[in-house]
């Protein structure tokens, strides 16, 4: 049997009053969703274990199967691989974005969304002026980038905020702290002349668009090891397309294969029917494909309802669609990995709504999909990795 993941990332929220008390996702229209709500078994699942973060990067592991605890890499790290940078022993790893900050604000955690070609330059730049044996940058994609760190095993043990959970917020304190942070701090602040001195930042600056002022490094991993090949736990071969890193380093570190489909972006601006038309065409010569959306979750960190909204129906209209012809003869798993709410602009780590329809599966009770109607069934998958059990049992 063929298998496809689709992955609404951040797609649950909570009832937004200027939504008349319902989510986005339970607002947005989704004739598509709904119709295999009906057709199939909707429930909760638990992807963020208690305790843990509640980043994409738990939640996407629990999705694949993987336990995100036991199984546990450093985000950094995940990223990394998707760049295909290979990490010594001794060196760390980190997330780092472009970040725009005024009067001590977070004013952006992502540059104004930063173009991928500006925002390469920018990386190049620091490099060049700031990269030694210690320090080394690997663009990535638009806002977020790379740092690996050789030599100090300490930054594994600091106090990290995420930018994206602090915007429109004061930073102070909320930098990077703990013994040995200041090879970071300092790093940050030298970087800041750098930035200032950019041609693309400076040109960005003229035309009016946010220029990036700072680096903020956090989410640090180091080299993983131990890790079970995809194919060799499940039995299956597998597929992924997504237009982000985390997700295409988790494919690489999990043995499955990423697709480089033209138009997948991680914003409003992916193209959601080659992503699945490209998805089906993998399907051939693969058993299951999982299929990565994050535009719903960079829209939820936007505080954007509009654009939430627009994101999710998108999905629907483009992506669901196609499968809804095919569920005669392909199971579907559909879910967002994390709810990521209006009002907070960040993640939760809540149970989130699933989908599970095709061969094989009866219908249930639900008859939309929402986040009430999943909760009204009484179905909670906990572990969250479980639900790959249900897809593929």
């Amino acid at each position: 049997m063929k298998h496809v993941i689709v992955i609404l990332d951040g797609a649950a929220g909570w009832p937004l009053a200027e939504l008349g008390s319902k989510t986005t996702l339970g607002y947005a229209s989704t004739p598509n969703l709904d119709a295999l709500a009906a057709l199939g078994t909707v429930g909760l699942a638990q992807t963020v274990p208690a305790g843990v973060e509640p980043s994409s990067s738990a939640a996407c592991t629990s999705i694949l199967g993987y336990d995100p605890v036991a199984d546990y890499v450093g985000r950094g790290a995940i990223e990394a691989a998707s760049l295909g940078v290979t990490l010594a022993p001794d060196e760390v790893a980190l997330r780092m974005n472009l970040v725009y900050i005024a009067g001590g604000i977070m004013g952006s955690y992502a540059c104004g969304h930063i173009r991928t070609d500006e925002s390469r330059a920018i990386v190049e730049d620091l490099a060049a002026a700031l990269g030694d044996e210690t320090f080394a940058f690997h663009p990535g994609t638009a806002y977020r980038h790379i740092l690996v760190v050789k030599g100090h095993p300490e930054l594994l043990e600091l106090a990290y905020t995420p930018p994206h959970d602090i915007s429109d917020q004061p930073v102070a304190e909320r930098t990077p702290h703990g013994e040995g942070a200041e090879v970071l701090l300092d790093l940050m602040e030298r970087a800041r002349p750098v930035l200032a001195a950019s041609k693309v930042n400076q040109a960005r600056a003229a035309r009016g668009d946010l220029a990036a002022t700072d680096i903020w490094p956090f989410w640090p991993g180091v080299a993983p090891a131990g890790l079970r090949p995809f194919s060799e736990m499940r039995g299956i071969t597998a597929a992924m397309t997504s237009g982000v890193d985390l997700l295409n380093g988790l494919a690489v570190l999990f043995g499955i294969d990423r697709l480089d489909i033209a138009g997948v972006t991680d914003g409003a601006d992916n193209d959601y029917r080659a992503q699945i038309e490209g998805a089906l065409d993998a399907l051939e010569d693969h058993d299951l494909v999982i299929v990565h959306v994050e535009a719903p979750d960079e829209e939820g960190h936007g505080g954007n309802i509009e654009g939430k909204v627009a994101a999710i129906e998108a999905i629907d209209r483009e992506i669901i669609s196609v499968l809804r012809e095919c569920v005669g003869r392909i199971r579907i798993l559909a879910m967002p990995d994390h709810p990521t709410p209006i009002e907070l602009k960040t993640h939760v780590g809540e149970p989130v709504p699933f989908i599970l329809a095709g061969p094989g599966i009866a219908p249930g009770t639900a008859r939309a999909y929402t986040e009430l109607q999943a909760a009204a069934t009484g179905l909670v998958v906990d572990p969250g990795r479980g639900v790959m059990d249900l897809l593929l049992g």
